[in-house]
């Protein structure tokens, strides 16, 4: 929700391509669980390739067809929970980098959500009613989640928030903010490691949408943006973007929000596993730099 001093007015426009970022990185992780061991080396080769390649345009041409290959697979096999997971992260990822039509937007991040909620309700029936429960049934169910239910609540979160993204225009869309937020916090609770600490990224967004006057936390953002930054030994460049956009320019921090993306910009890209999402965090990077002057 970037409000006037952030010089926007579009609601949840923070986490605008910051999902994208986060599942270009992480989506495949549920993608070697698919349904024969011939499909697994297939997936687990196009997942190498798609993370350590630095090209995007090259993403953007080939993410159609992968679109088109999980909803196949996902006929056959509609209850696999590992490929539904893997079916929603795509599908975040590629709208809300490559997608531009709001409309597409909509109905792809639909397709998205829709399959991460299937994916967390094979894994527990009590789960099966959340997008409809209200809030205190939610809080419930989510208190129950163990450990080994953290990747279907961490792809439920991260497509909840693309989700209410591309519907940011509805405010009963907007208003389900605080669902993903307590979502990347039971995450945080049960396995804060899980995916490099990206749900740390998560709550970090989400504690910076507003300034302290209207409620904000900056204090609790910066904590969760230096959190994933450790997690990840500072592989991931986008943390240090993210750190930059929406921390240190909510309290109007110069020398810092410098010091991050001149990192960023003289950080070598190519580390295994973060070329393509490196390679956008340092476009990012420079795009932040250019339009400082006018900011602060």
């Amino acid at each position: 929700m970037r409000i006037a001093l952030q010089k926007s007015h579009a609601p949840f426009g923070h986490i605008h391509g910051f999902s994208a970022v986060l599942f270009l990185a992480l989506f495949l992780s549920g993608c070697s669980f698919f349904i024969s061991s011939a499909t697994v080396n297939m997936t687990d080769n196009l997942s190498h390739a798609i993370l350590n390649n630095n090209d995007l345009a090259t993403v953007e041409a080939g993410g159609p067809a992968y679109l088109l290959m999980v909803d196949s697979l996902l006929l056959s096999d509609p209850d696999n929970e590992a490929l539904l997971r893997a079916a929603a992260s795509i599908y975040t990822a590629y709208t809300d980098v490559f997608v531009k039509d709001s409309a597409r937007a909509e109905k792809l991040t639909d397709k998205a959500l829709g399959y991460a909620f299937r994916a967390i309700c094979v894994r527990r029936s009590d789960a099966c009613s959340l997008r409809h429960d209200d809030f205190q049934s939610f809080e419930k169910v989510i208190s129950a989640l163990r450990k080994e239910d953290v990747p279907a609540a961490y792809t439920l979160g991260a497509a909840w928030a693309a989700w209410i993204q591309a519907h940011r225009q509805d405010w009963n869309a907007v208003a389900e903010i605080a669902r993903v937020e307590a979502m990347m916090q039971r995450v945080v609770e049960l396995n804060e490691s899980y995916q490099d600490g990206a749900a740390h990224l998560y709550l970090g967004v989400l504690s910076s949408l507003l300034p302290p006057a209207l409620g904000g936390k900056p204090e609790v953002a910066r904590q969760h943006f230096e959190r994933a930054m450790a997690l990840s030994n500072n592989k991931n460049l986008m943390a240090k973007v993210m750190y930059a956009q929406h921390y240190a320019r909510l309290v109007f921090d110069r020398e810092l929000h410098d010091r991050l993306l001149q990192e960023v910009l003289t950080a070598e890209p190519e580390i295994p596993g973060y070329a393509l999402s490196n390679t956008l965090a340092q476009q990012k990077a420079q795009e932040l730099i250019d339009s400082a002057q006018d900011y602060f």
